[in-house]
């Protein structure tokens, strides 16, 4: 699989959006760390240390009205994006051609916003 997003790098960035999703009163789970060297079934771990060659990211979100969001990131340069609002059934989002670690954390910023509302500056 080809090596678009640095998933090191974009974790990083998610760090540093997790104070202010949790002061907003979302839960916000581990992240979980795929190693594409892994035997199959692949594991997900929580420890990066323990993944020698990632191939995927995920975070997972939840906030009220048992709104959630699911975002699983690949070095390829694209997510699996599910989430459920809390009021609609669950959604599925496109999620391409994300070309950088940056690209993903403003599209991360904008699943967030359209799952659970505007919570202010990030960052």
């Amino acid at each position: 699989m080809d090596r678009v997003v640095d998933l090191d790098e974009a974790a990083a960035l998610l760090v540093g959006r997790v104070a202010h999703w949790r002061s907003a009163g979302l839960e916000v789970g581990e992240m979980t760390w795929r190693d594409w060297e892994a035997e199959w079934p692949q594991p997900l771990e929580t420890d990066r240390a323990r993944v020698n060659d990632p191939d995927s990211l995920r975070v997972l979100i939840a906030g009220a009205a048992e709104a959630e969001l699911s975002v699983v990131l690949f070095r390829g340069g694209w997510a699996d994006v599910d989430f459920f609002d809390g009021r609609a059934d669950f959604v599925s989002l496109p999620a391409s051609d994300i070309a950088s670690a940056r690209d993903f954390a403003a599209r991360m910023d904008q699943w967030v916003v359209r799952v659970f509302g505007s919570l202010g500056s990030v960052l």
